[in-house]
């Protein structure tokens, strides 16, 4: 992968990061890669998964509103950006493959702006979604990224590629 390669974030990876994996008291290695990688510009988010983070009211939350650094969530009010969105929502709309629900759940997350963000941007899209040609029920942010030629990862592609670690330390005890 490029150096100057760019990511931008699905909520999914701050939820499941959260809630599983890399949470808070067992991987703060993982929270502090999020913060140095943004400030090296190598990744971010957008508003709109902001808005989905601030939803829960959880720990995730409060980390995302108190340490998190104010341009980390890139606004989506770029009118390239919304060109873009009408452009992917247009698309679902028309396909005859996704059931109502989909078509208006794609259009009021904020997975759309996601893509048309990283799209507009040249970026990654970091995700835990796996393609899947023949989703009727939900349309998944793979799906839509390989449609328009974006490229996406897992979480665990990204950090590789940005080659963070996270170290165990060992504690000393007292003989």
């Amino acid at each position: 992968m490029s150096d100057n390669r760019r990511y931008v974030l699905d909520a999914n990876v701050f939820i499941q990061a959260h809630r599983m994996h890399y949470a808070f008291d067992i991987c703060p290695g993982f929270w502090r890669a999020l913060i140095r990688q943004n400030r090296a510009r190598t990744l971010c988010s957008i508003d709109r998964v902001k808005s989905e983070l601030d939803e829960e009211g959880d720990e995730l939350s409060t980390w995302v509103n108190r340490d998190v650094p104010d341009d980390f969530f890139k606004r989506t009010s770029d009118k390239r950006v919304i060109d873009a969105f009408v452009e992917l929502v247009n698309w679902v709309q028309s396909e005859e493959q996704f059931t109502a629900a989909a078509k208006a759940t794609f259009a009021a997350s904020a997975d759309g702006w996601l893509v048309a963000f990283a799209r507009v941007n040249g970026a990654v899209v970091v995700t835990h979604e796996e393609f899947e040609p023949l989703a009727k029920k939900r349309v998944k942010l793979p799906n839509i990224c390989i449609e328009y030629n974006v490229l996406y990862c897992s979480t665990f592609d990204m950090i590789r590629e940005v080659k963070e670690q996270f170290v165990l330390k060992t504690r000393r005890t007292r003989n």
